[in-house]
């Protein structure tokens, strides 16, 4: 699916309806409240997704003044956001996301969590978890005599589910590493991964139980830093993802613009691999915004190539539908005008 159009068409928009088909916070991270139009109360997007023989409808909306989005499969309520997790898979790439490996470790964290949570719709659980226990200690650090046995209680249940979320993130990058290793050698540069963090180091090193106990006795050990500084300063909330460009030994941060546009580009695809695999061959909806725009005519087609090979539905974005013609043969092709689609 290609959307061309003038900047400030609304490509983008629609672009962003489709991620509220996944759980989190779509591909703007914005709060729900922005994301409704200026003078509506509310926003709401539904869709009927094909899985082999079956089609499902899924819905989801959002009302201003209410906690959190609702979701409907087949009409009827779903427990949590979670469950669209469960039916669609959704990845994107957007122009913001260019400055990924110059940027700060937390904007890493949260792109490795939305791969990890294509692959296991429970992951927004685990790291909301982590969090909310995370808060509860800094709060009771807050404290002048915090009761300990509360502290202890909290922090056993705190050091179990940061283990989790460090063993997700870890699983998740050796698995993007070997789709990664499978495919080296090709027209985008080879990425190496790596996730750094002590209790990820730990993790390769030693049974997850041991790790566990280990981070439990830090916390312990770390309490009166840990009140003086306002917050916990061990965890997996400070870890990092770790991408060097394989090809030439250079961290990606200090790769040239359009080397990292690649590396980015090889790790998304190389992950809807990954999620086309592990879903029965059902592959993800991907969203391509501008995409195309930075991109060489090899490499422009190769990614073309690539979206085919899938068999993924791709949705892609642009100001110039010429950039497209090395597949608008094998597209459906509509601009954009004020937010209103109509077809080339």
């Amino acid at each position: 699916m290609v959307l061309t159009g003038a900047n400030g068409a609304g490509k983008t928009n629609l672009l962003e309806a489709l991620s509220y088909l996944a759980p989190g916070r779509g591909l703007r991270g914005a709060s729900l409240d922005a994301v409704i139009r200026a003078g509506a109360d509310a926003f709401a997007v539904a869709a009927s997704v094909e899985r082999g023989e079956a089609a499902v409808d899924v819905g989801t909306g959002f009302r201003r003044g209410e906690s959190g989005r609702e979701v409907r499969i087949d009409r009827q309520r779903a427990r949590s956001v979670s469950a669209l997790g469960e039916i669609v898979r959704v990845l994107w790439l957007t122009p913001a996301m260019d400055g990924l490996f110059t940027g700060a470790a937390a904007d890493r964290r949260r792109f490795l969590d939305r791969l990890v949570l294509t692959l296991d719709p429970g992951h927004a659980a685990r790291v909301g978890e982590f969090e909310k226990l995370m808060r509860q200690r800094n709060r009771l650090l807050e404290e002048a005599r915090p009761d300990r046995r509360w502290l202890d209680a909290v922090e056993h249940e705190l050091a179990g589910s940061a283990v989790a979320l460090a063993a997700a993130r870890a699983e998740a990058v050796a698995r993007l590493s070997a789709a990664l290793a499978g495919r080296a050698g090709g027209v985008f540069p080879d990425p190496a991964l790596e996730l750094v963090g002590t209790l990820e180091n730990e993790l390769r090193a030693m049974p997850a139980l041991d790790v566990e106990e280990n981070y439990r006795r830090a916390l312990q050990a770390a309490r009166r830093r840990d009140a003086a500084a306002g917050r916990t300063l061990l965890g997996p909330h400070r870890s990092d993802l770790s991408v060097v460009h394989a090809n030439r030994g250079v961290p990606a941060a200090i790769a040239s613009t359009g080397e990292q546009k690649g590396l980015l580009i090889a790790l998304v695809l190389a992950h809807a691999r990954i999620v086309a695999a592990a879903d029965r061959g059902v592959a993800p909806l991907l969203l391509l915004d501008e995409v195309a725009a930075h991109l060489d005519d090899i490499r422009r087609a190769a990614l073309f190539g690539e979206i085919l090979a899938l068999g993924a539905q791709a949705w892609m974005t642009g100001t110039d539908r010429l950039l497209f013609a090395d597949i608008a043969a094998d597209a459906q092709c509509f601009e954009v005008i004020d937010g209103r689609v109509s077809p080339l």
